[in-house]
């Protein structure tokens, strides 16, 4: 068998590519080096019902009604500025398994420019946190975003400088651009991101004859009995995890297809995808961002768990009888307030799985893959009704290899940029950042 290392590839008859985990076995062909940090984002839109998601708020005035674009602030408990005790809040629960391994991040402000839209800015700028009127040749403060400079970094060694991964099934063009993604090359010119998961799938582990749809691990079984001989038992073991999650995509992928086809058959008062279930489409989406980063198919990732502003409905697994609209239950909140907890329950839940998962894959020196990590969960609102810019919801899952604290709440100054965090993770990431966008310094308080 020829040399093989924890970045090499199975190569079938059908020209597939499947990444291979970290082996102690081939370490000891060819000895691993420490692992990789990776970077990864899961945005969520339209922002969070505050009484539940950040700690000390649980008593705060919920806002009534639609608040435009007047982005009126809510009364908000003022926190010392500083670490606190990590409260898990009723929105933050589903977090408890890795609750060591994740920190509150509170008091991160934005600055909006106004004369446009308050949801495709929060959404298209949230990774480039441009100033105000800076960007001349936009009417966005929009320009190269942090994932893509981290990525022009980090990313010459792997396949995919980054990879971008967004979950809205949708093709009804509701809104624009602006709208439904985080990942911008510069200004005016988008990272697109793969939505539909088989075509995620084929750009990961494509094939020559890609039309055919032929399962990957069949492709590559013969060459995978092979090397698995070869293993040690604990790395068969794993070795049989991995084909088997890669296996579990496929099927998964298989049966939102099937589901689809059966769909498009039905009269239905909406569009096929809104009948599709929201939990498994961005858990498979997930899983395939995890099992990029796991292999070093790529380093740095965006996944955009749904779009701003859109009124065609979702369905969300169980919560609701019927599809629903996001964006019309947050500018209700007073009458939708306990929808939108379950929603933001639902979004964490999604979360967590990721962190736990990652949280699962062991890496070459016994760390895991969470730990090489810097995973941010965040919104481009502190309040889907009051569009309000200030005291953003984030949180960090990993320490991006001992770089960043976890397992603590810290509270910025007043009035603290939200590039200062992404300062800081650019940092961790090796880059010879001391200022980006508008920020004002790092988050030095929570780096290790």
């Amino acid at each position: 068998m020829s040399p093989l290392s924890r970045r090499s590839f199975l190569r079938g008859a059908g020209g597939a590519l499947l990444g291979l985990p970290w082996l102690e076995s081939l370490a000891k062909i060819a000895p691993a080096s420490a692992p990789a940090q990776r970077l990864a984002y899961f945005y969520v839109p339209i922002g969070v019902v505050r009484r539940s998601f950040f700690p000390g708020e649980a008593e705060a005035t919920v806002p009534e009604g639609n608040q435009g674009n007047k982005m009126k602030s809510i009364f908000i408990p003022k926190l010392q500025t500083g670490f606190h005790p990590l409260e898990l809040t009723p929105t933050l629960k589903p977090l408890h398994r890795v609750k060591d391994k994740i920190s509150l991040i509170t008091g991160l402000d934005r600055e909006f420019q106004n004369g446009t839209d308050v949801h495709a800015q929060c959404a298209s700028c949230f990774l480039s946190s441009a100033a105000p009127f800076s960007i001349e040749s936009s009417a966005w403060p929009l320009d190269r975003t942090l994932d893509q400079i981290v990525g022009d970094h980090v990313g010459g060694a792997t396949p995919f400088r980054t990879l971008e991964f967004g979950c809205n099934s949708h093709r009804d063009n509701k809104e624009s651009i602006y709208f439904d993604n985080i990942s911008w090359y510069g200004t005016g010119h988008v990272a697109p991101s793969i939505r539909d998961p088989r075509k995620m799938y084929n750009r990961l582990f494509g094939t020559r004859e890609i039309q055919n749809f032929r399962n990957i691990t069949d492709l590559v079984l013969e060459d995978a009995r092979t090397l698995n001989r070869s293993l040690g038992y604990n790395d068969q073991q794993k070795f049989t995890e991995y084909f088997d999650s890669i296996r579990t995509i496929e099927e998964q992928i298989d049966k939102l297809d099937r589901m689809k086809g059966e769909l498009d058959k039905t009269p239905m008062p909406e569009p096929t995808a809104a009948y599709l279930p929201r939990g498994e489409y961005i858990r498979l989406m997930g899983d395939l961002m995890v099992a990029a980063l796991q292999t070093g198919l790529t380093r740095v990732a965006t996944l955009m768990v749904g779009p701003e502003r859109w009124d065609t409905p979702f369905t969300y697994d169980s919560l609701f009888d019927n599809p629903v609209t996001h964006h019309y239950l947050s500018h209700n909140q007073t009458k939708h307030v306990e929808d939108l907890e379950r929603l933001d329950y639902f979004h964490m839940e999604q979360y967590a799985y990721l962190v736990e998962k990652m949280d699962s894959i062991i890496e070459a020196d016994g760390s895991t893959l969470l730990d090489n990590t810097i995973f941010t969960y965040g919104s481009g609102l502190g309040d889907g009704s009051t569009h309000q810019y200030h005291d953003l919801p984030i949180i960090i899952a990993g320490s991006g290899r001992g770089q960043l604290k976890t397992g603590v709440h810290y509270h910025c100054p007043e009035a603290t940029p939200l590039a200062n965090l992404w300062i800081t993770q650019a940092q961790a990431m090796g880059l010879p950042f001391n200022r980006f966008a508008d920020s004002s310094g790092k988050l030095a308080a929570i780096q290790s």
